[in-house]
């Protein structure tokens, strides 16, 4: 169980990966701030697309992303491909953020079925999606996000969106976002 509740909180970490220093963000007289490219390319992350194929390539099978994203606005999107020591850690994670709207932060999580973050014991409701099959819907308090849980083919899948937003972004279109990836 603690492993379980370990995963849960190593993968939202995952909302934090980036250090931002100061001189980074404050526009101090070294010049002016470095642009979020820049930033996110030295957390390890690049264009959504070479971190899918780097994931895909890792565990030899296809995975599918939602066709559909939020209804808010975003500026900037980027994939991770986290390849850990083992199997047991490794994940694709890709993120849309905006450099105007703090709060516009959509993440997605994707790991092997095998290697599932359990969630059971923090799900807020349980919402079916178009395929018959459940997701667990967590709203904790003690995190800054809310997340859709769901497993597809031989992948577990945690959509995961700010607070922030959570009256723009509702259970029901994180579950119309998962509903996407059958298309």
């Amino acid at each position: 169980m603690k492993k379980g509740v370990l995963l849960l909180f190593l993968c939202c970490l995952g909302f934090l990966t980036i250090e931002i220093s100061d001189d980074k963000v404050s526009g101090n007289t070294n010049g002016p701030p470095q642009p979020f490219e820049e930033i996110y390319t030295e957390g390890g992350y690049k264009s959504v697309d070479a971190a899918v194929d780097d994931f895909e390539q890792h565990f030899k099978q296809e995975i599918k992303l939602p066709l559909r994203i939020p209804p808010i606005s975003f500026t900037h999107y980027f994939g991770r491909f986290n390849n850990l020591d083992g199997e047991i850690n490794d994940s694709l994670e890709v993120k849309f953020i905006s450099d105007q709207f703090p709060d516009n932060h959509f993440k997605i999580d994707i790991r092997p079925i095998q290697y599932k973050i359990p969630v059971d014991k923090y799900k807020t409701k349980v919402m079916k999606l178009k395929n018959g099959k459940n997701a667990i819907y967590v709203n904790d308090r003690n995190v800054g996000f809310n997340m859709l849980v769901f497993e597809k083919d031989s992948w577990q899948y945690m959509l995961s969106i700010d607070k922030g937003v959570s009256d723009k972004v509702t259970p029901e279109i994180l579950v119309q976002l998962a509903d996407s990836i059958d298309y």
